[in-house]
């Protein structure tokens, strides 16, 4: 950014945009700031973004283009792909002979120059204009979609308050909001965060990440578990943001060296939303990290999560009994926290009681007790635990075995007649009972209190919009053992990418599963204390299907693709 920056000032200085001693100004105060020396001469009105692009155009022999003044040809726009053209922000202007002409806002990019010579197999010629031109244009010719490239881009919502503080000149990260100053609720800065917080949720996702960088502050949001960048706001809108954040999440504004966590709620188009907020220090500030918490993920049916009828049918049968241990496994995101909310809505009864220790309490689900750990004040899993088997519980759901003391008190609950939901942070299901084991748990007990173990993960799901057939490689057959002979009628689907979706081809994510279903042999077997491959072993005499072998189900039927399942799960290891 600092040698572009060097050149466009250059420029700038030649074409007499601006004085030497302005620059010289200008770029102490940007070093301290933060930021670019021609983005606060843009902000400082000291210049003006048709200067800037001018200054580029200039430098590279290219002509300024002003796209809203000329109307550009519906095949012209078709030579370039939406995909295209919104991932490397161009506009296809006219096109002449295997040439073609793009309006681009940067021509130093010389990645993406070589990139769309190489895609569009085409002489690609050059004209620049301004971001927002481009902005405008692309919204005009190729929609409003919010494409997987597309994800890198903010809501328009989100651009336009961006500029309207900066041509307000708001100074926000000064000791006014630090100080726990309030400001209108129609202000900018409440209108930036907001647009920030609805944005995500449009989009859905599951996470947004707000990262103090030492020249940027990054925002990227998680959807369908994988992050995407977002067009972020200027370096010096930080601390504001941050403030605002915690503010609303009830935290400490004045505390900037510890850890602190916090809820919002607040509501996107009429529905009430819930957000746990993260607040981390790091070298650069203070990282913000919010978990957008979906109720409506938590009435899924058990088909929905990704259950096949005959494991649905198995699950439905192993959290229908009276008591006993069940566990599920997996690392951390891997969805094992709304299988369990998915199992307690669909075994809650009036004739049932139910009590959950979690740590935190994500969602409040109706008829069912739910206690918050608070260690802070002594009150642990292992003492909840203790207090609510006096309130005589028929199901128990505990949001993580950690340590002995909550493994022991948990299992003689099963065995004084309460069924008992957990999880565990191993790679599979029958690793779950050397883990219990390896925390100071006895085998026999392991064994007469465990009733099921299953591992899960997840992985996105072909988009129905876009979904079409698909050819998988050599390379992902091999891997996932698969050849001509074992796939006949399946339905390989590939997602191709469109608005559904955000361009990526996948939308939602479901499950795949490893169910451990407990027999005399196996729990012999746990009292002998044998290693986890001979487990493994008898869990697969007794037909249990791997990670893997469910995911290839999945494949084979069109849910999925085998580069999701290869990602997900490792190769089975007779």
């Amino acid at each position: 950014m600092a040698e572009k920056d060097d050149y466009l000032i250059d420029i700038l200085v030649d074409l007499s945009f601006v004085t030497p001693d302005q620059v010289e100004t200008t770029r102490q105060e940007a070093q301290a700031a933060g930021v670019g020396v021609v983005d606060l001469m843009v902000a400082n009105k000291l210049i003006r973004p048709e200067d800037v692009t001018q200054a580029k155009a200039a430098h590279f022999g290219a002509e300024v283009v002003n796209l809203g003044e000329i109307k550009i040809e519906d095949d012209v726009i078709a030579s370039i792909p939406r995909h295209i053209a919104r991932k490397y922000r161009v506009v296809p202007v006219f096109k002449h002979d295997g040439s073609i002409t793009v309006a681009i806002a940067d021509p130093s990019d010389l990645d993406t120059i070589d990139s769309l010579t190489h895609l569009l197999n085409a002489e690609v010629n050059l004209q620049v204009a301004s971001d927002p031109d481009i902005e405008s244009a692309l919204g005009k010719y190729y929609g409003g979609d919010r494409g997987g490239s597309r994800a890198r881009e903010a809501d328009p919502l989100l651009n336009e308050t961006i500029k309207e503080l900066t041509e307000e000149h708001v100074e926000l990260g000064g000791g006014g909001l630090e100080d726990g100053a309030t400001v209108e609720a129609d202000a900018p800065l409440i209108k930036l965060v907001n647009s920030i917080i609805s944005d995500a949720f449009k989009m859905r996702a599951s996470d947004i990440h707000l990262e103090p960088l030492s020249r940027n502050f990054r925002l990227r949001y998680r959807i369908d578990g994988v992050l995407h960048e977002i067009k972020s706001p200027p370096k010096r809108l930080q601390a504001a943001i941050i403030s605002r954040l915690k503010i609303q999440s009830n935290m400490s504004i004045s505390e900037h060296r510890i850890p602190q966590d916090g809820r919002i709620q607040t509501s996107v188009g009429g529905k009430l939303i819930d957000l746990r907020v993260s607040c981390l220090p790091t070298n650069h500030g203070e990282s913000i990290v919010m978990r957008i918490l979906d109720k409506e993920g938590l009435r899924l049916g058990l088909a929905e999560l990704g259950f096949f009828t005959d494991d649905q049918q198995t699950f439905e049968r192993l959290i229908g009994l009276p008591d006993g241990i069940l566990l599920v496994t997996g690392p951390t995101g891997s969805g094992k926290t709304t299988t369990l909310y998915s199992c307690l809505h669909f075994i809650n009864r009036p004739d049932r009681k139910i009590i959950t220790v979690e740590d935190p309490v994500e969602y409040i689900l109706g008829g069912i007790n739910q206690v918050q750990v608070n260690e802070a004040v002594g009150m642990t899993f292992a003492m909840a635990l203790r207090s609510i088997l006096r309130q005589a519980p028929n199901i128990i759901m505990i949001g993580e075995i950690r340590d002995l003391e909550t493994a022991t008190i948990a299992i003689n609950a099963s065995l004084t007649g309460h069924l008992v939901f957990s999880t565990l942070h191993t790679n599979d299901a029958p690793s779950a009972v050397t883990r219990l084991i390896d925390i100071g748990v006895k085998p026999f007990l392991v064994a007469s209190s465990t009733r099921a173990l299953m591992a899960q993960r997840l992985v996105r799901k072909v988009c129905k919009q876009c979904g079409a057939p698909y050819v998988p490689t050599e390379a992902e057959m091999r891997q996932l053992g698969l050849d001509a002979a074992n796939t006949q009628g399946a339905n390989f689907l590939h997602g191709k990418g469109c608005s559904s979706c955000n361009n990526t081809g996948y939308r939602g994510r479901f499950g795949i599963f490893e169910i451990f279903t407990i027999d005399d042999d196996a729990r012999k077997l746990i009292y002998e204390k044998v290693p986890a491959s001979v487990l493994r072993a008898r869990a697969r005499e007794m037909g249990m299907r791997t990670l893997r072998e469910d995911g290839i189900r999945k494949v084979l039927a069109g849910l999925t693709t085998p580069d999701e399942v290869i990602k997900a799960t490792v190769g089975d290891i007779d």
